[in-house]
């Protein structure tokens, strides 16, 4: 779809933030079952027990998000390599006038299956989630014995050079937090960057309260001990601390999403793959598209349904509530 039938002015919130980046996640389903995101027995909320968004109706909100001023597109999960469909999706997106950028991020459990048709797509870039290079560990986090497919995955992907890739590594005290050195290796060779994630409080059983958890500060310890040498980068509003090695092709940063607030820098909005918009990660409730999705003829109100969101943005999420009425896992919203 054109953005050209659907132009209107951007979607700029109470607070002058404008929102140009959209997260959808196309499936609330994981092949793994990471400790810190959801239970074994974790159950999706879906009432059809499958993923909502149809194709046509994911080709839909991303032809209205791109007239309402969205330039960027990440698919996420639980796991959009789950979706056969996830390389024309990539396509659509690609092809939708106003859309810049298309990204991914995966477990690469199943990205031997698709890598091919992500490039041949168009895909732009892609982050892979991998929190420890130990197999025994992996399968101890990730409940699945799947390292050695990952692994290799990664390693054909880094080969490749075809995509800019980020690794994201969520920092557990006592679990992983031994391997800085393993993954700054990465960084020798390939341009690669390596994404250390602080925690966050979205998990079935909230294991980020049980000292688990590693902040910013302590994580930048650990490296400046480890390497002296460190360069430091201007970040992103995101990757608060960049940093690189002398004579190494990648670089590594800090996402300290828990201890710094980036709400007011935050360009967002979410939509869940039972059809919700989300413009805020605290937000629990958000607003319901799939009524809509069910009428060919509801363009314009899908549209309000976004302004809306956007109207109701908060100024910073984490103020909002009371702290305990949090998601249950992140495959529920896709980060």
């Amino acid at each position: 779809m054109s953005s050209k039938n659907i132009s209107n002015s951007p979607l700029i919130d109470r607070f002058r933030r404008t929102i140009s980046y959209a997260r959808i996640a196309v499936t609330s389903r994981c092949n793994l079952r990471c400790t810190y995101c959801m239970s074994e027995e974790h159950e999706y909320h879906s009432s059809a027990g499958r993923d909502t968004l149809k194709t046509g109706d994911i080709a839909l909100l991303i032809g209205i998000l791109a007239g309402l001023g969205v330039k960027k597109i990440r698919f996420t999960g639980g796991e959009p390599l789950l979706r056969n469909d996830i390389a024309k999706l990539v396509k659509t997106a690609k092809r939708t006038e106003g859309i810049e950028n298309v990204s991914l991020t995966t477990n690469g459990v199943l990205l031997h299956r698709h890598l091919d048709a992500l490039l041949d797509a168009g895909l732009d870039a892609l982050n892979l989630s991998i929190d420890t290079l130990d197999r025994k560990r992996y399968q101890a986090i990730t409940r699945r014995d799947v390292f050695l497919q990952v692994k290799a995955n990664l390693d054909t992907l880094l080969a490749s050079k075809a995509l800019p890739v980020k690794l994201n590594v969520v920092m557990m005290r006592g679990i992983n937090s031994d391997e800085v050195a393993e993954f700054m290796e990465f960084t020798r060779h390939h341009a690669v960057t390596v994404r250390f994630m602080e925690l966050q409080p979205f998990d079935d059983h909230q294991i980020w309260r049980t000292g688990r958890f590693l902040g910013l500060d302590k994580i930048q310890d650990m490296l400046h001990e480890a390497y002296p040498e460190l360069l430091p980068h201007r970040g992103t509003s995101t990757e608060y601390f960049s940093f690189s090695l002398p004579g190494h092709a990648g670089s590594a940063a800090i996402i300290p999403a828990y201890t710094r607030n980036f709400c007011s820098q935050c360009n967002r909005i979410r939509i869940t793959s039972e059809g919700t918009v989300i413009s805020c990660l605290y937000d629990k409730q958000g607003l319901n598209l799939q009524p809509l999705l069910e009428r060919s003829t509801a363009v314009e109100e899908i549209t309000e349904v976004f302004r809306t969101a956007v109207r109701e943005k908060p100024e910073d999420g984490r103020n909002q509530g009371d702290g305990e009425n949090l998601r249950t896992s992140m495959s529920e919203i896709g980060g």
